[in-house]
């Protein structure tokens, strides 16, 4: 596949950095464009980026002078953490003159003409992009990753809706600080603590899983007929989100049989061709006390989801925890999936 110019909208945050290494090296996108806010338009990223990752800023990126997010941009795919209250105005104007924008942005997840996908559970929602380009009169396309605490879960769903169906979701968070971006947090809320509330997330997470478990029946998005109850709290872990999961099926089954779902479970042939998906999307822990993030969260370099401690419940019919890297699989490394498979089904 020839390799497409991509730019990176808010790429001097967390997320945007994260897209600059994730981006590096990548078989199917060359990154042309890196955009910033009115504070680092002009100067060069290595200049006005507070690189954070523990990697090594790439050589590339640090020579590339930041642009403003409004200008013309010299490519065709555009990736985007930018923040959600100047996302929506912006992303629009730009699928609106023709560019292909992928973002991490919630303004537009909910809307019924955008794809909100994770490849491995609702590949086939890409084509709802046709449909947008015909409603609103534009060649381009807004396409949306979901919230990073509602990826790992989703993707642990699909395999039980699939196999037993599904009546009742109980979900507990415990959120890493990179959730909130940088600086985030502040140190004095965080250490020694946990936070039992962080803005807009339990709504994300009671609504954003139906419409990705939901069908695609060619003109619209039919939502999961099921229920889900969240609460969400930020702890003190640097990256990857660990949710607590209660199920009650749509039948019985045995913890084996459900753990023999999770293991078994696997993309469509399409998705496991795409360069960011993992050789395992879902990795079972047979350990009492796994996953951990310290330990797990960069397995399939942050792109696997990882469940354990999978239990009958007394009340309902299963209990689990699932991790998921919360900047990767469920930012950065989304999109570029997003965008992998669009370019894949020829929808690009």
């Amino acid at each position: 596949m020839k390799k497409r110019k991509v730019a990176i909208l808010g790429a001097t945050g967390l997320v945007g950095q994260r897209f600059v290494q994730l981006l590096d090296r990548h078989p199917w996108f060359d990154v042309i464009e890196l955009t910033g806010s009115v504070r680092s338009v002009g100067r060069y990223y290595y200049d006005c980026c507070k690189w954070l990752l523990p990697s090594k800023m790439p050589e590339w990126a640090g020579n590339m002078p930041v642009k403003s997010s409004q200008s013309d941009l010299d490519a065709e795919i555009i990736f985007s953490a930018l923040p959600t209250n100047v996302a929506g105005t912006v992303e629009v104007k730009l699928a609106s003159a023709g560019y292909h924008v992928f973002s991490n942005a919630s303004v537009n997840r909910m809307v019924p003409d955008v794809p909100l996908l994770i490849p491995e559970v609702n590949s086939d929602h890409a084509e709802l992009v046709e449909l947008q380009r015909k409603k609103r009169g534009w060649n381009g396309t807004i396409v949306t990753n979901c919230n990073c605490t509602a990826t790992g879960v989703t993707l642990s769903l699909k395999p039980l809706l699939d196999d037993y169906g599904i009546k009742k979701v109980f979900l507990t968070s415990m959120q890493a600080l990179s959730g909130a971006g940088y600086p985030g947090v502040s140190s004095l809320d965080a250490i020694d603590n946990v936070v039992p509330f962080i803005d807009g997330e339990e709504q994300k997470m009671q609504s954003e899983p139906l419409k990705m478990l939901g069908c695609f029946d060619g003109t619209q998005i039919v939502q999961a007929k099921f229920g889900i109850s969240a609460q969400c709290n930020r702890v003190p872990v640097s990256d990857g989100h660990m949710v607590c999961v209660t199920v009650e099926l749509g039948q019985s089954a045995s913890v084996e049989q459900i753990r023999r779902s999770f293991a078994s479970f696997c993309p469509n042939e399409i998705v496991s061709q795409l360069p960011s998906t993992p050789d395992k999307v879902i990795k079972l822990f047979a350990e009492k006390d796994r996953p951990q993030p310290k330990l797990d969260r960069q397995t399939g370099d942050g792109m696997t989801t990882m469940i354990g401690r999978v239990l009958a419940d007394t009340m309902l019919h299963v209990r689990y925890v699932v991790l998921s890297h919360n900047t990767i699989k469920g930012a950065a490394g989304g999109s570029l999936q997003n965008a992998e498979l669009l370019l894949k089904k020829g929808l690009i």
